[in-house]
């Protein structure tokens, strides 16, 4: 019977090459969505419901892009790691 919790012994050569790669627009997208987020809360207290709503809506648009672009940086610079080396 196999033991439970052992590894396979060459587990760790299929993450050996991963680089990382950085979007240098994902944190700008991250501080434009917190903004739009924090402008949003601050006109809905005043009672400003309307734009309120806008901004929130842009706050979708704008958290959108940028989880688009964080999935596109990883698939595009991304190597599968499941993939046999060649």
């Amino acid at each position: 019977m196999e033991k439970m919790g052992t590894a396979e012994p060459n587990f760790e050569q299929l993450f050996e090459e991963k680089k990382r790669a950085r979007n240098p627009l994902v944190p700008i997208g991250a501080l434009a969505t917190a903004g739009v987020l924090t402008a949003g809360l601050i006109s809905f207290r005043r009672g400003n419901s309307q734009l309120g709503q806008v901004l929130m809506r842009a706050r979708v648009v704008v958290q959108g892009a940028t989880v688009a672009l964080m999935v596109g940086t990883a698939f595009y610079y991304g190597d599968n790691p499941w993939k046999k080396p060649s």
